[in-house]
């Protein structure tokens, strides 16, 4: 799995992409790192940290040369029980930094955002795909994708931040889940998406026993023809199989996680600790290599 080539499609000039006959395309294999940046007071293990732009700019550029593929910058915590705010609040945490991000690197950029508005002023100052915790429901936000020519994420989610965790139930959770994504993806091409990547969504709305089939049952996804993307980064799974109650001491758990996904088929896995996760890679790849 681990030299599986993906491919992310976008209507006008990207980092790293190459142009086509028709549209500009970025290529890579295996597992690729998106890197977090949450630009926000309450995200779960790393709120505040990087409220202030010259802390964010540091950590990004540090990403970046740990071996981050793209950064993942949020304005808005979606952690479970978390409560939403509005737009131009969100939009005066993002657009800063990815403005600077902008001018100062040749970075791959994400938007972590379900809002229409929020997407369109961030990949109109330098975003070049569009994250969405609600999975591209919204009209309003498969335009927005379509119109800027720009791939989405189509994340699955049971309810919403405030309420997924409370009782999330499934016949067969991997059959529900990985359809609704496959559909998503239709949707959203058929609307004029350029590309899309899928997650399933883990630690929203599901349990850990969901976590953990979905996670089993990965390669039933990568085998569609979109990347998918695995993030489990920190989140409470990880502490419920370790038993380490801080969040941000549970990255040892995260990267074993995030192999398993490897090996399964993810092209993109969203981590907090780019290191430590490109490092693991590098071993597990020559692993994986023949001879």
């Amino acid at each position: 799995m681990s030299r599986v080539t993906h491919e992310l499609r976008f209507d006008k000039p990207t980092p790293h992409a190459e142009r086509d006959a028709q549209s500009y395309v970025l290529r890579w294999q295996g597992a690729a790192l998106m890197g977090i940046l949450n630009v926000t007071p309450d995200s779960f293990s790393d709120g505040g940290h990087f409220t202030a732009l010259e802390a964010a700019l540091a950590q990004a550029k540090g990403m970046l040369e740990a071996g981050a593929f793209v950064l993942d910058v949020g304005g808005e915590s979606t952690r479970p029980g978390a409560e939403p705010v509005g737009a131009e609040e969100e939009l005066d945490r993002v657009l800063p930094i990815i403005r600077v991000l902008r001018e100062e690197t040749d970075a791959l950029i994400s938007v972590d955002t379900y809002k229409p508005e929020v997407a369109l002023e961030a990949v109109r100052a330098g975003a070049n795909l569009v994250n969405d915790v609600r999975g591209l429901r919204a009209a309003a936000m498969v335009a927005v994708c379509a119109e800027e020519g720009v791939p989405a994420v189509i994340m699955h989610i049971q309810g919403d931040p405030q309420t997924m965790q409370r009782d999330p139930y499934y016949e067969d959770v991997s059959e529900e889940v990985f359809a609704y994504l496959t559909e998503g993806a239709k949707r959203a091409l058929s609307a004029g998406v350029p590309s899309v990547v899928l997650d399933p969504g883990i630690g929203f709305g599901k349990t850990l026993a969901h976590n953990l089939e979905l996670t089993r049952h990965l390669d039933d996804l990568t085998a569609c023809p979109h990347p998918v993307l695995l993030g489990a980064s920190r989140k409470g799974s990880i502490g419920q199989l370790t038993g380490v109650a801080d969040a941000a001491l549970r990255d040892p758990g995260s990267v074993a996680f995030h192999l398993f996904a490897a090996g399964r088929g993810a092209a993109l896995l969203r981590v907090h600790d780019v290191a430590a996760h490109a490092q693991a890679l590098k071993v597990w790849n020559a692993l994986e290599q023949d001879g």
